[in-house]
């Protein structure tokens, strides 16, 4: 009758294993759960599982899971809270009024555009959004990533630049909408940290280019390029106005001294949120009693709420789906990561699926309204959090000002000078130049400040799409240059422990002649199999340095700790099938140690358990190498007797030469450890251990 493995005990394990000699006592591996079964998991299918939960769900759950305010709404004091989202409400939104006419004039719209984008979309993201102090609407980068794509479709002063605007407001919440609801936000995390450190220091020096042309005093041709906006400054020089440029330099100086004011001292903060409202006060003021004619000015400015409408120019969907997909990516990683920030620093979780059905949501409603593509601001964010944000009430207030803004102080903006719009984007975008980053990639990673440099490089030279395409394909190129290379250890015992570490970083570790155990970090499947297949060959013909045991020559036991190894595919299943077949022809024995459930029920049934032998399937990584231990040691004492009787048969013989008798006592090595592997050697020789008892 047919045992299993799991079931012997750890004594008749040790005899079947070692064939005789000293004992060596190793912990059964039991098989997993539902070995032997049809089915590959004894867990329910994913879709099961969530109608489950979704029938334990109560009244109460539905509510939070459709509107996520419900969360907040039920827990807020209103003493407490109240009080600290009035205040960051009002700071914030006093920031966002000049900051949403600046940006919007950055995306070549009129900056009515992004009061709208300041204003609805608020409001629904304080419904649908998960974040408390994410505070949303137009911002930078965004802004110049539109400016660069409609202005190679249409003029800017065209009406149809404005319909495209909006329109591509509408395709980024469907992205984001559909990303959420199929919980894709994990796609980003394929695009490195570099890459993306890279791309917004070379958009900042972009935008902060493109405003310069409010400072001189003359245009400067509208590009995302570096070299065409240097050019076009330089041969502008001709034409440079004082007045803007003095003006728009004391307003930056003020923004930017504000700004470190309030990042230093906590009592000062309100500085930093009031710098931009300042800069336009002054300037306001500085217009409408001088009327310097060297200085332009923001012009008439529409009064009153935005109007319902449907976006227009589906026409040019196609056109626009690139830049579509690239606002969402920045959307994603720029949003995403500081609402999951302000989360921890606040106490409570953030479902980064929900966000983006949130920040779509907001995009989609804002489309039909004026607004152009609306995403998670840094500054006004971080400003939020600071000003004691409790929760999206604090949105809802900022929304609040940007319409009483729309509805009573419209005539006011006129005479805003464009320098001063300028100075407000340049201020803003100077923390966004993270030249820290690149300073400690270079002493830290090589690599990834290759990937920095690269990004930064082709995003200021060839513009912000090729620049996101480089500087991803990299990224995903070292992602799977790492997956298709995985890092494998030779492991060594530590001195006076069980525990087997890399050799490499434990020198002293005890290796073991004839035997060979290998760490593989990573999961094996089709695009790392060949890799890991040649560098097990490499070990057997580079015989790693051993520094105990006999010397036996060669490898005879290869010792896989497959612990790392998460997950193995059928081209894997395959590959160590052929590799055993190999390795079986040169009198190589593998053992697998520690295998995780998943791994050796895929092992199990796809009968590679029944290759190997399931007595060479171990908990341990130590109980391998005892077992591994004693075979080598049994056949060492019975080729050395062989050895021994060939030298004295041919004592009268002067023509044996050393060779002759090496290559017998190999012979009858061979022969003795595959006798010793198949249960076949002398179960009742006794032989000395090849390592001292405290030892192994």
């Amino acid at each position: 009758m047919e045992r299993s493995y799991a079931s012997r005990s750890s004594g008749e394990l040790s005899n079947a294993a070692s064939g005789g000699g000293r004992p060596v006592r190793v912990i059964p591996l039991r098989h997993p759960p539902g070995f032997g079964s049809v089915s590959s998991s004894s867990s329910p299918p994913w879709w099961r599982a969530a109608v489950g939960r979704a029938r334990g769900m109560g009244p109460v759950e539905w509510a939070e899971a459709a509107l996520p305010c419900v969360a907040w709404m039920q827990k807020y004091r209103w003493k407490e809270d109240l009080r600290a989202d009035l205040a960051a409400g009002i700071t914030v939104g006093v920031m966002l009024v000049p900051q949403a006419m600046s940006y919007a004039k950055l995306a070549g719209l009129h900056p009515i555009y992004g009061l709208y984008t300041g204003f609805v979309p608020l409001f629904v993201y304080a419904i649908f959004g998960s974040s408390r102090q994410l505070a949303v609407g137009p911002v930078a980068l965004v802004s110049l990533l539109v400016s660069n794509v409609l202005g190679g479709i249409v003029n800017s002063s065209s009406e149809l630049y404005t319909e495209l605007a909006i329109l591509l407001a509408f395709m980024v919440g469907i992205l984001e909408c559909s990303m959420g609801l199929l919980r894709l936000g994990w796609l980003i995390r394929f695009i490195s940290h570099s890459v993306i450190s890279g791309f917004t220091t070379a958009s900042a020096i972009v935008i902060g280019l493109s405003q310069i042309k409010y400072f001189l005093g003359y245009n400067v041709t509208r590009s995302s390029k570096i070299i065409p906006l240097i050019e076009s400054i330089i041969a502008g020089a001709d034409q440079f106005s004082w007045p803007p440029f003095v003006m728009g330099s004391a307003f930056l100086a003020v923004l930017l001294i504000m700004k470190n004011l309030g990042k230093s001292n906590k009592r000062l903060h309100f500085l930093r949120a009031s710098g931009p409202l300042t800069a336009v006060v002054l300037g306001t003021i500085f217009v409408k009693i001088f009327h310097p004619p060297a200085i332009s000015v923001v012009g008439e400015i529409p009064q009153g709420l935005p109007k319902f409408s449907i976006p227009r120019g589906f026409e040019h969907v196609l056109s626009l789906t690139p830049t579509a997909v690239l606002i969402t990516g920045v959307a994603i990683l720029e949003s995403v990561g500081i609402a999951k920030a302000l989360a921890a620093k606040n106490g409570y979780e953030l479902d980064s699926n929900k966000e983006l059905f949130g920040l779509g949501i907001a995009n989609i409603c804002g489309s039909f309204f004026s607004a152009y593509p609306a995403t998670g601001s840094f500054s006004r964010s971080a400003v939020n959090h600071e000003s004691g944000a409790k929760t999206g009430l604090s949105g809802i207030i900022m929304g609040i000002i940007i319409g009483s803004a729309l509805l009573f102080m419209t005539p006011l903006f006129s005479d805003i000078p464009q320098c001063a719009l300028a100075a407000i984007v340049i201020s803003a975008v100077t923390g966004l130049v993270d030249y820290e980053e690149a300073i400690f990639l270079w002493g830290i990673d090589k690599k990834d400040f290759f990937l920095w440099a690269i990004t930064f490089i082709t995003t200021l030279v060839f513009g912000i799409e090729i620049g996101v395409l480089v500087g991803v394909g990299f990224s995903l190129a070292f992602v799977i240059h790492e997956s298709a290379n995985p890092h494998i250890a030779v492991l060594g015992r530590l001195p006076g422990t069980t525990v087997y570490r890399n050799t490499l970083q434990y020198p002293e570790a005890y290796t073991y002649n004839g035997i060979v155990v290998v760490r593989i970090d990573a999961p094996i499947y089709f695009a790392n199999i060949s890799y890991i297949k040649d560098r097990l060959r490499e070990y057997e013909l580079n015989l790693p340095n051993s520094n105990r045991g006999l010397d036996v020559g060669r490898v005879y036991f290869v010792i896989l700790e497959m612990s790392p190894v998460t997950y193995i595919d059928s081209s894997a299943v395959q590959a160590l099938k052929d590799l055993h077949q190999e390795y079986k022809a040169r009198h190589i024995q593998i053992a697998i140690a520690n295998p995780n459930q998943q791994v050796h029920l895929l092992l199990s049934r796809s009968g590679i358990l029944d290759l190997i032998g399931a007595a060479w399937c171990f908990v341990r990584v130590h109980d391998a190498v005892q077992v591994c231990l004693q075979h080598v040691q049994n056949a060492s004492s019975s080729a050395l007797k062989l050895a021994s009787q060939a030298s004295g048969d041919s004592a009268d013989s002067i023509s044996t030469s050393k060779e002759e008798q090496q290559r017998i006592k190999q012979d009858g090595f061979f022969k003795n450890l595959w006798k010793a592997k198949n249960g076949n050697a002398d179960s009742g020789a006794e032989v000395q251990p090849l390592l001292r008892q405290n030892l192994v």
